[in-house]
């Protein structure tokens, strides 16, 4: 992780600019942050900085500071202010002494959050993860530091870069960000869950802690319930620059891909045209973006060399980290930055956008209450979502906010009042979702934990399975089935994981060369290395025991799914007509087993197994993916009787029911007879 390493790049960049620090003088400039002088590099990027359209603005803005308890800034894109703000925002806690806290912003995407931090720190010419940090779920770039018991994090940094999802997350612990005097939260205008939740906190946290300052950045217009949540909020415009040329598609948007083909002809003849400037394209999903590549790639070699090269630019790697080198060939006439991501801030960092062409869709993950579940599907995007593009150059359903309530009750995570149990603290602390957490605590109780840790990462982490070349079906599957494991997916998951590690071991072992020669993907298994790392020191850290691996063993076996059922109990499905039609019990829907799952591959030879437990219900393909089979009598020795209670009537929660009766006349039986030898009971509701 970034925040192991010994030396950090701010630390080099200051070894490599020592020379200049000598060429002015004894009379130097000392930084305000970290008492050193400052470097050439540092008056370089004032220059640029200064440049700015937020920069004409900045004595307001430390005006407003200074006098207002919440001000909302309304700018564009390349207005720079996700970069200057908190920075001056940072020189107002330090004004203060940091009697009343430090500088905290929150960003929607991870990959923002640390090429931010990396920037700021750039130009305030410090050290990242000392006086500049971020922390995002699973990975934090911070300095700490231990006084007595506690161990601070936040207090040694000016200025921490971190998700909204992970500035929530603190506030269970620390409802009020004792630790923070300017909240800054960037992206307003996106409307996600974590940063609607967190404007509405901090309006009441705001009102308990007077010095507090809360800044709010969004792209004009501003939304209209952030609007009247902070009606009374001190305002600030920042001029808008000037926007690229927006081309509009004289052809009707259509279903389907005809919109994708549209763009990319569109992307084409805008070459063709040998107008000036690079070009923004958006389209509905990472697999489009990918598809774009290849064809623009193809299609581009096909044109005149006197027209120049086309590179096309994904914008699209939030789960592997790692942003595509952009080339700067004479040859490259044009530069296509071609992205899915709802975060338009992506772009930024570009300043030769000129055209933008926008399909107008995107792929989403939507809850449905009524089937309980959530699915990717492709809508069309807002308006404003619209407008913020073109500036280039909703809160949650009730009734599905009610059902997670109702979900967080069944994992044992509340208390009678509501609030968070022992139980859902301890699950609070680990970075992933509810159901996921209960599974890991109780494979400690289970002896399993070291199973349950590779589970967790590689269902945290992108998909391992990468999608099969056009012809290649056959093929692929024939790799895969090296991996797949009879007691279902999970346990198929953990080969697939055992084995990269165990070929690292060996001599001359290409991570990359195995991974393409199985057709996984090396970087979301890498990502799932990683994972698995950090959620193994948050278990050591609760001092919660960690077992020594088993996995193959009957007992392990056993164990692993008891630790599944005790967080995915209400994912559990049964075979209705032995044909692979599976009846989901909490939602009485019928899906089947998703193709690539080993009962999908091997369901001739094996078998469908009659009881199914799922990771995932996809509601567009209708099926359930990631499934490991389980018996009926295990689901009731592990789902809360209240739980079992509110299931709709069926004919599966029926038979159910008829084994609860046989198995309580089974025990009024044998109290009436003496002790013989049988099978071993287990007690209901283990963790409960």
């Amino acid at each position: 992780m970034a925040g192991n390493s010994d030396i950090s790049e701010g630390e080099l960049r200051k070894e490599d600019d020592s020379e200049d620090l000598f060429e002015f003088g004894d009379d130097l400039e000392l930084n305000q942050f970290d008492g050193l002088p400052y470097s050439s590099r540092y008056y370089r990027l004032l220059q640029e900085r200064k440049s700015l359209p937020v920069w004409k603005h900045r004595h307001q803005f430390m005006t407003l500071l200074e006098n207002n308890r919440i001000i909302v800034i309304s700018g564009t894109t390349k207005t720079g202010k996700s970069t200057q703000v908190p920075q001056w925002c940072a020189e107002f806690c330090l004004s203060a002494q940091y009697q009343h806290g430090v500088v905290v912003c929150s960003q929607i995407q991870k990959r923002q959050a640390i090429d931010l931090a990396l920037r700021v720190a750039d130009e305030m010419d410090v050290n990242i993860g000392h006086e500049i940090g971020y922390s995002i779920p699973l990975e934090s770039c911070c300095s700490k530091e231990t006084f007595g018991n506690t161990v601070h994090y936040k207090m040694l940094l000016d200025t921490l870069y971190c998700t909204d999802e992970t500035l929530l997350q603190e506030m269970m612990s620390d409802p009020l960000l004792n630790h923070y005097g300017v909240v800054v939260i960037d992206q307003a205008h996106e409307r996600t869950l974590s940063t609607d939740l967190l404007l509405a906190l901090l309006r009441a946290v705001s009102a308990h802690r007077p010095n507090l300052r809360v800044v709010v950045l969004t792209a004009p217009p501003a939304p209209e319930a952030l609007q009247t949540l902070y009606g009374t909020a001190s305002r600030l415009t920042l001029e808008a620059t000037g926007s690229g040329e927006v081309i509009h598609s004289s052809r009707e948007r259509r279903e389907g891909t005809e919109g994708f083909f549209s763009a990319l002809r569109l992307v084409l003849e805008v070459h063709r045209s040998r107008e000036p400037g690079d070009i923004a394209l958006f389209l509905a999903s990472e697999q489009e973006v990918a598809y774009a590549c290849k064809i623009l790639t193809k299609e581009a070699s096909r044109m005149s060399s006197s027209l120049g090269e086309i590179l096309a630019i994904p914008i699209c790697s939030e789960h592997t980290g790692i942003w595509p080198p952009i080339t700067d060939s004479p040859w490259i006439r044009r530069k296509v930055f071609i992205s899915c991501s709802q975060s338009e801030d992506l772009f930024w960092a570009v300043d030769s956008i000129a055209f933008i062409i926008d399909t107008g869709v995107e792929k989403r993950m939507v809850y449905n209450p009524r089937v309980r579940a959530s699915s990717e599907v492709i809508g069309p995007i807002s308006r404003c979502q619209a407008e913020i593009r073109k500036q280039l150059t909703g809160p949650a359903d009730p009734e599905a906010l009610m059902q997670a309530i109702e979900e967080l009750d069944y994992l044992a995570a509340l208390d009678n009042h509501g609030n968070l149990s022992a139980m859902g603290i301890i699950m609070s602390e680990l970075p992933v979702d509810p159901q996921m957490a209960k599974a890991l605590l109780a494979s400690c109780e289970f002896d399993c934990a070291s199973e349950m840790l590779i589970i967790a990462a590689m269902l945290t982490a992108p998909s391992c399975f990468m999608d099969p070349p056009v012809g290649m079906n056959a093929e692929v599957s024939r790799c895969h089935v090296r991996f797949q494991h009879p007691e279902g997916d999970h346990f198929t998951l953990i080969n697939i994981y055992n084995t990269f590690k165990r070929c690292q071991s060996e001599p001359c072992f290409n991570q990359r060369r195995w991974c393409e020669e199985y057709f996984l993907c090396c970087a979301a298994l890498q990502a799932a290395d990683a994972i698995r790392a950090q959620l193994s020191d948050i278990i050591k850290r609760l001092q919660l025991p960690v077992s020594e691996p088993a996995f193959g063993t009957k007992s392990n076996a056993l164990n692993i799914k008891r630790a599944l059922l005790a967080g995915y109990f209400m994912q559990v499905a049964r075979d209705v007509d032995c044909s692979g039609n599976y009846f989901i019990l909490m939602n009485k829907h019928i899906a089947q087993v998703h193709r690539e799952s080993v009962y999908g591959a091997k369901a001739q030879t094996l078998g469908l197994p009659e009881w199914l437990l799922f990771h995932q219900y996809n509601l567009r393909e209708n099926c359930i993916v990631t499934n490991t089979h389980i018996s009926p009598q295990m689901f009731l020795q592990m789902a809360p009787q209240y739980f079992f209670c509110n299931l709709p009537s069926s004919e599966s929660k029926a038979i159910l029911q008829n084994m609860l009766d046989s198995e309580g006349t089974s025990k009024a039986s044998a109290e009436t007879k003496p002790e013989v030898e049988g099978p071993e009971t287990e007690e209901r509701c283990v963790l409960q």
